[in-house]
């Protein structure tokens, strides 16, 4: 019989050593998480939720130029306040773009590198089929460890889980544009700089908004998992119907996520539509 490698064992070493000597650091990154959460409810909040809709549905419409899907988004938010879950969805939506907004700034950059080196690509690769694969409650223990429970693990562990395809898309993205373009610029004296600008990434941007999409559902399907952490919003209400088997608070709650993802999805799809034409 084989010995047994105790990576359980080296794990809680790792875990319990870095939660010894990086104390203040995630205390800095819990106040500044806490700080961009509070920030973005408080901006989401600022309108009473009639004017919220209006101003959201202009919005809709200048983005996507679409009725359909102006007068939908606007009677999906509608329903979500008569469901009185207005004040639970806010803090989901910006529990949700926070994580975005994150995921995206440390994985667009990444992306962008994983597309100019093949040993970057090698070595990052494999580590998003590791993040992607292992199971998103394995990600809440040892955030609640650093960080306490609350909004901020949960919004750490729905970044981790939601930027791979955010990094995957913008390299794929890049990697596809055509070979002849790179050179047209290299004979015009572009700089690395100028070409990754002003060629690539214009033309990778149909592909980066598809990752923007995915990234924004990942992240909202993080929802209720969080909430089992103490992350608040409409996670939270889900899983009152769970603990307290109400069916129906449990539905109303999963449904205004429901809405939400779908607005969002098709705010972006019409983005990336934008940039194809």
């Amino acid at each position: 019989m084989l010995p047994k490698i105790p990576i359980g064992d080296w794990v809680e070493f790792l875990v319990d050593f870095i939660s010894a000597y990086l104390g203040p650091f995630f205390d800095i990154i819990t106040d500044a998480i806490n700080f961009l959460v509070g920030n973005f409810l408080k901006v989401l909040l600022l309108a009473p939720p009639m004017f919220f809709i209006i101003i959201f549905g202009v919005l809709v419409w200048l983005v996507s130029k679409r009725a359909v899907l102006t007068v939908g988004s606007a009677l999906g938010l509608l329903l979500i306040y008569d469901l009185q879950l207005w004040e639970s969805s806010m803090e989901t939506l910006a529990l949700v773009l926070s994580a975005t907004i994150l995921a995206l700034i440390i994985g667009i950059p990444i992306g962008i590198l994983t597309a100019r080196s093949d040993i970057v690509h090698k070595i990052v690769m494999p580590i998003l089929d590791f993040m992607q694969t292992m199971p998103p409650f394995v990600y809440l223990v040892p955030a609640v460890i650093f960080f306490d429970i609350g909004n901020v693990p949960g919004l750490i562990a729905t970044i981790i889980f939601a930027m791979p395809p955010a990094i995957r898309l913008t390299g794929l993205g890049i990697r596809q544009v055509p070979e002849e373009l790179i050179e047209a610029a290299e004979a015009f004296g572009s700089t690395p700089g100028q070409k990754l600008f002003k060629v690539q990434i214009p033309l990778a941007l149909p592909t980066i908004m598809a990752g923007v999409n995915q990234c924004i559902l990942l992240a909202l399907s993080m929802v209720v998992i969080a909430a089992m952490i103490g992350a608040g919003g409409l996670g939270s209400e889900v899983l009152r119907g769970i603990q307290r088997l109400q069916v129906g608070v449990g539905f109303e709650g999963g449904l205004a996520i429901v809405i939400i993802a779908i607005i969002l999805d098709r705010i972006t799809q019409s983005l990336s539509n934008k940039q194809k034409i």
